[in-house]
């Protein structure tokens, strides 16, 4: 689907140069003098390589088609993560490269959407919040109310975050899965 240059947002993926592209940051720049244009820096998802291109307002890009598919997750082992889809109870596994950090948030049954591109795997979005314990943090500091004072906690699946001054060790609590940052206690 062609796709005008001002509407490329971070997260999309692009056909461009025979290749997919992964959008990590974009810009729109309108200079004195001359046109306006988008500063794009994209991530090939297949050779791992970054780029930075310029569009006009008045170019078109090729904006790629994903599929998108519900999927429970099972288990893993040591270079996948398996997942089973609902309905059918076809299960896939994919590389622990794709999922990447996000993996060790995944718990038994999370319904997660796995995006395929030309029937191969591209990435795995996870729900937007998920609830993870303590396993361990520091004791809070008295006197740090100058700044917003947050201590760092070691969570139960070894991830390391930023937390409040009162969450404690055990403590449940909801973190967001694009910014692994602390949401709110249970």
């Amino acid at each position: 689907m062609k796709i005008n240059a001002g509407e490329i947002r971070v997260g999309m993926l692009l056909e461009y140069k025979n290749d997919l592209w992964q959008v990590l940051k974009t810009q729109h720049v309108k200079p004195g003098k001359g046109g306006a244009f988008a500063q794009v820096e994209m991530k090939s998802v297949n050779k791992n390589t970054k780029l930075n291109e310029r569009f006009r307002s008045s170019e078109t890009v090729e904006k790629a088609s994903l599929e998108e598919q519900n999927y429970n997750y099972l288990y893993e082992d040591e270079h996948n993560y398996f997942f089973m889809e609902p309905k059918t109870f076809e299960q896939i596994e994919i590389k622990k490269d794709i999922v990447g950090k996000k993996g060790k948030l995944l718990t038994e049954n999370l319904l997660v959407i796995v995006n395929f591109y030309n029937d191969s795997v591209i990435s795995v979005d996870l729900p937007n919040q998920v609830v993870t314990k303590i396993k361990s943090t520091d004791a809070a500091l008295k006197g740090q109310t100058i700044s917003s004072s947050y201590k760092p906690a070691i969570l139960d699946n070894g991830l390391n975050i930023q937390v409040p001054p009162f969450i404690e060790s055990g403590d449940e609590i909801i973190i967001d899965t694009r910014n692994l940052e602390y949401v709110k206690k249970i």
